[in-house]
C-alpha cells in the first residue's frame, strides 16, 4: 500500500471514530445513563396520567415511562408541562422524551421525531343534554349557537376549527376545566381523546350524552424526541417492539382503557 493510501485509510478511520464518539456523546441515551434519571415530559389527562388520592401520578403513561426507566436501570422523573408548550419544552432540553399520549401528526413531525406507535385511540364527543337539545350530529353543531371546548394545543382543537368553523371554540390548559364547562352547561360540547368522554357520560348520564358513537379521527400515539439522535430513536423503537411482543403494552392499555377498576384510586 502506498504512503498516500495509508494516510487516507488512517484519516478515514479517525474520522469514523471521531464521528461515532460525537454521536455517542450527543445521544440522550448517554445523558440519561450518566444522570441516572429518565426525564419524561407529560401532561395530566385521564387515564393517561392523573393524580391519585395521595397526589401521586398514576395512569397508562406513568406505567409505560416507569417500565422504560426500569429497563434502562434508571429512575423515572416526571416533568408535568402545559400541553401547548410541551414540544417547545422538549426542544429546550427541559426533559428527554415526551411520553404523554401524543398523536403522530405531520405538523408535529416537522419539529420532533416520533417513535413507532405504542398505543392507538380516537376522539370522542360529549354534549350537554339541555344545551344540545334538538341538534343533529354533525351538521347541527356547526352553528354560531354552539360552543365547543378543548384542551389547548391538543388535536381536538384543530378538528373542531376545521369541521365546525361557525361554532365558538374555547380552549383551556387544564382538561378538567373543559369537562366541567360542559357539565355546568357553559359549553355545548367537548371533543377529546377517548375514553374521557365515554367515562364522563357514564358517570353523569343525566347531564351529558354522546351525539355520536362513531370513532372520530382514529390515531396513533408515539414517544416524541428531539431530532438528530438516531441512538435514542433506535432504543425507544426497539423498546416498543419488545414490549408489544411480550404483551406489556397491551395489558397496561387494557387495564387503563378497558374499564374503570382504577377509579377508586383518584380523588372525586
Amino acid at each position: 500500500m502506498s504512503m498516500f493510501k495509508k494516510i487516507a485509510a488512517i484519516t478515514a478511520a479517525t474520522v469514523c471514530l471521531f464521528a461515532s464518539q460525537v454521536q455517542a456523546a450527543d445521544s440522550v441515551i448517554e445523558e440519561i445513563s450518566k444522570r441516572g434519571t429518565l426525564r419524561v415530559g407529560m401532561a395530566t389527562f385521564v387515564p393517561w396520567a392523573m393524580r391519585d388520592k395521595n397526589g401521586e401520578l398514576i395512569g397508562f403513561e406513568i406505567d409505560v415511562a416507569k417500565k422504560v426507566a426500569a429497563d434502562m436501570e434508571v429512575e423515572a422523573e416526571f416533568v408535568p408541562t402545559a400541553w401547548d408548550g410541551i414540544i417547545p419544552a422538549l426542544l429546550a432540553g427541559k426533559f428527554d422524551v415526551i411520553i404523554g399520549g401524543m398523536s403522530i401528526t405531520p405538523a408535529r413531525n416537522l419539529t420532533v421525531n416520533f417513535t413507532s406507535s405504542y398505543a392507538n385511540s380516537s376522539l370522542g364527543v360529549m354534549a350537554h343534554k339541555e344545551s344540545a337539545e334538538g341538534l343533529e350530529w354533525p351538521d347541527g353543531y356547526n352553528s354560531t349557537k354552539v360552543t365547543f371546548v378543548c384542551r389547548r394545543g391538543a388535536t381536538p382543537c384543530n378538528y373542531i376549527q376545521e369541521k365546525f368553523p361557525k361554532a365558538t371554540l374555547r380552549q383551556f390548559d387544564d382538561q378538567g376545566q373543559t369537562v366541567q364547562e360542559v357539565l355546568n352547561g357553559n359549553a355545548t360540547a367537548m371533543i377529546s381523546s377517548q375514553p374521557l368522554p365515554a367515562h364522563t357520560i357514564f358517570e353523569n348520564p343525566d347531564v351529558v350524552f354522546a351525539p355520536t358513537n362513531e370513532k372520530i379521527e382514529p390515531n396513533n400515539e408515539a414517544f416524541a424526541l428531539r431530532k438528530g439522535d438516531g441512538d435514542a430513536l433506535n432504543f425507544f423503537n426497539n423498546w416498543i417492539l419488545v414490549n408489544r411482543a411480550n404483551g406489556f403494552l397491551e395489558e397496561r392499555h387494557q387495564y387503563w382503557f378497558g374499564g374503570r377498576e382504577w377509579a377508586d384510586q383518584i380523588a372525586q
